[in-house]
């Protein structure tokens, strides 16, 4: 019997993962608390095991006196000496049990014990493995669907999916298999509650991990994330070696990558754009796939006002206002966005407002830089030098003489006669036709 004892601690050891000196512990414990209960005794009931033999010791100590006040606990010193005539008053004095008489209700009190201890320390060594997972990626198979919650096998225990953590429109069945994201793992009265979750934007992250060797291998890393699960998602993705593209390396040979993962999520559209530590080129990438035109930063309230050219600007708000609201929590700004239209309006009703009207309205247009870009032989630069010396629209070039324009810094003869030129012929074209050309050349910038 002794045998089958350690050979039962050994196969639990392995099997739940429980600490062998624990569940010696464990069962001398419970033999004590059986042996207190069988001979009506206190608490100074000591029990040994042989963890070799698994033979058990159960013995009562009593603290050797001269006079007894608490026959429980001590014992005369002339009673002990019939037994042990070396003892001394101080001593231990040790009285064998017969752990074989031990009852069936002090043995059901043992089996009581053991199983409750051993639970609590299987609850305990789940939940600290499960803390320790917080944020990796699961796959396991549903066990249940009860009130819309799925309940998965991961193994040792099982993780809670709840409804608001689901994708809409998924549905699962007992059995089937399902990849989750443990999002917190709480201490319960039933043991230790894993909590998953499918729309998590750390479920993204981990997939592309899972795809993507390059962000394994931290190559490629991603920087943010934001999703509006079964809708669309955006990834900001930047590479840590000059000679890898990181959008090409997540979007893999004919998208074999991404679309890897769009399966897995159902169908959801994902965007990955470069992310860049320049918050206005960052914001252009971010609202991809439509085209900015200019942005003002107003730091004091974390706001960005972007311009985008009229047929931009529903592509750039997208479906439900979706693209927009996703670029703000990617860049953790508020986002304005105003079409070129209604931006040259909101001028005009300013300008007209004030005093000095005409004037308003000249430097709202140049501060536009839509004007003199559309001359195929100016930049950004050049709009923002000709708008500083008085020549901030194509109308004052052509009015403009040369010698005029070479008064300005950086612009020789040469230059000078180009931007007539360009201004001249610009005036013959339609203005549909420079619309066009503006747009072309303003991308190629």
């Amino acid at each position: 019997m002794s045998q089958e004892l350690v050979a039962v601690l050994n196969q639990l050891e392995r099997e739940r993962g429980i600490d062998k000196k624990f569940l010696y512990d464990t069962l001398k414990t419970a033999i004590a608390s059986a042996a207190r209960k069988q001979f009506s005794l206190g608490e100074n009931v000591k029990v040994s095991i042989d963890e070799e033999s698994g033979e058990i010791t159960a013995q009562i100590v009593k603290e050797v006196v001269r006079i007894v006040q608490d026959s429980e606990t001590e014992i005369d010193v002339e009673d002990a000496r019939k037994e042990s005539p070396e003892i001394q008053v101080g001593d231990p004095y040790l009285i064998s049990l017969d752990t074989e008489t031990l009852g069936r209700i002090a043995a059901q009190t043992a089996k009581q014990v053991i199983i409750q201890r051993v639970r609590e320390a299987e609850r305990s060594n789940i939940y600290e493995e499960f803390k320790g997972r917080q944020g990796e990626l699961v796959t396991g198979s549903v066990s249940q669907v009860e009130r819309g919650n799925i309940y998965v096998d991961i193994g040792r225990t099982e993780a809670l999916l709840p409804r608001r953590e689901q994708i809409f429109r998924e549905v699962y069945k007992r059995g089937d298999r399902i990849r989750a994201y443990i999002m917190e793992v709480r201490e319960a009265s039933k043991g230790p509650q894993v909590i998953a979750s499918r729309t998590h934007p750390g479920l993204l992250i981990r997939l592309f991990e899972l795809e993507v060797p390059e962000i394994y291998d931290g190559i490629v890393e991603i920087k943010c994330c934001v999703r509006e699960p079964s809708g669309r998602s955006k990834v900001a993705v930047v590479s840590h070696d000059r000679d890898i593209d990181p959008v090409g390396a997540c979007v893999g040979t004919r998208g074999s990558r991404v679309q890897a993962i769009v399966q897995e999520l159902r169908g959801e559209k994902i965007d990955i754009i470069p992310w860049n530590e320049d918050v206005t080129t960052f914001a252009g990438n971010a609202l991809s796939p439509a085209k900015i035109q200019h942005i003002t930063l107003h730091e004091e309230d974390g706001r960005m006002e972007i311009l985008v050219p009229d047929d931009q600007l529903s592509l750039a708000i997208g479906k439900g206002g979706q693209n927009v609201r996703l670029a703000a929590k990617l860049l953790g700004w508020k986002i304005d966005l105003k079409g070129e239209s209604e931006y040259r309006r909101m001028i005009a009703e300013q300008a007209f407002a004030s005093d000095d009207g005409g004037k308003k309205e000249e430097e709202a247009a140049g501060s536009l830089e839509s004007d003199l870009l559309r001359l195929d032989v100016v930049g950004e630069k050049m709009v923002q030098l000709l708008s500083e010396n008085g020549f901030g629209t194509i109308a004052a070039i052509t009015k403009a003489s040369l010698d005029d324009l070479c008064s300005v810094p950086g612009i020789g003869p040469k230059r000078a006669q180009l931007l007539i030129d360009a201004a001249n012929s610009f005036g013959d074209g339609s203005e549909g036709e420079a619309g066009t050309e503006a747009e072309v050349v303003a991308e190629e910038e």
